[in-house]
């Protein structure tokens, strides 16, 4: 089997992750096509013990090692970029295995094989990260579902993070109707709507108002993860786990640049 057909099934994935961890779609899949050509190019090799999966996401971490870690530390700081300077709050390695484990679904065995530590290791590291987001201040979420159980899972989970469910939607002219009322820091949106309309437009004419952290819920997560056009930077998949959702919402909340304004 080649190379490409091996990687393939995994590279919208690979995609979601590098995202999360950059806070950004083009700098994310950017270090995702370093990592590819380094391996097309006979520069990295895929470790023969290891899954495919968990082997492209340890060669991307050589890769993000080597380069990106150090971007962001320097380079990134030195012109003011606001993401950057966020990121150097909370440990590298903590929010990599913070990551790995409760937004890709990595076991804490595979995580310690991508980052090359032990398990204890990324346990510890998990919970370091974890201490530094809840320490965010909390805000108001607007959902946008028409899965009433799904809603109320998600609702459920965004209180316990801490922050307050301020309404919910089923619709576009809902969601819209929403943010009119009361102006959201953080929406969580459904694709397919109940009256056959679009999360994705609706989020469009939200944002056309205020610039505020989106995370998208989707069956179908490699629709938009290709790495072909604008697409967005936090996907949920149904059917969801609560960590998922619980990491996707600390790190758009992290990254966004309105919530590192605050930090400033």
């Amino acid at each position: 089997m080649s190379l490409l057909a091996r990687l393939a099934p995994h590279l919208p994935y690979v995609r979601r992750y590098a995202r999360a961890l950059t806070g950004d779609q083009l700098t994310g899949d950017n270090y995702v096509r370093v990592a590819l050509e380094a391996l097309a190019a006979g520069e990295r090799q895929l470790p023969a013990e290891m899954t495919p999966r968990v082997a492209l996401y340890h060669v991307f971490h050589a890769i993000w090692s080597s380069t990106g870690a150090q971007l962001e530390d320097s380079s990134g700081l030195e012109s003011g970029n606001d993401a950057s300077r966020r990121l150097m709050q909370i440990s590298p390695r903590s929010r990599q295995a913070f990551l790995l484990t409760a937004l890709e679904g990595f076991t804490p065995s595979e995580a310690s094989q991508i980052l090359a530590v032990d398990p204890h290791t990324v346990e510890r590291l998990i919970a370091e990260a974890q201490t530094d987001i809840d320490a965010e201040l909390a805000t108001d979420v607007l959902i946008i579902e028409d899965e009433a159980i799904i809603s109320a899972d998600i609702e459920s989970l965004v209180r316990e993070l801490g922050h307050r469910v301020t309404g919910t939607a089923t619709t576009h002219d809902e969601a819209v109707d929403a943010v009119t009322r009361h102006r959201p820091g953080l929406v969580l949106a459904d694709i397919q709507l109940a009256d056959g309309s679009s999360g994705i437009d609706a989020v469009k004419d939200i944002l056309k108002r205020f610039d505020v952290p989106v995370i998208f819920i989707t069956a179908f997560p490699e629709r938009l993860l290709t790495g072909e056009r604008p697409e967005p930077t936090f996907l949920i998949t149904k059917p969801f786990q609560p960590e998922t959702v619980k990491a996707a919402i600390s790190q758009a909340l992290f990254f966004h640049p309105s919530r590192q304004k605050q930090a400033a």
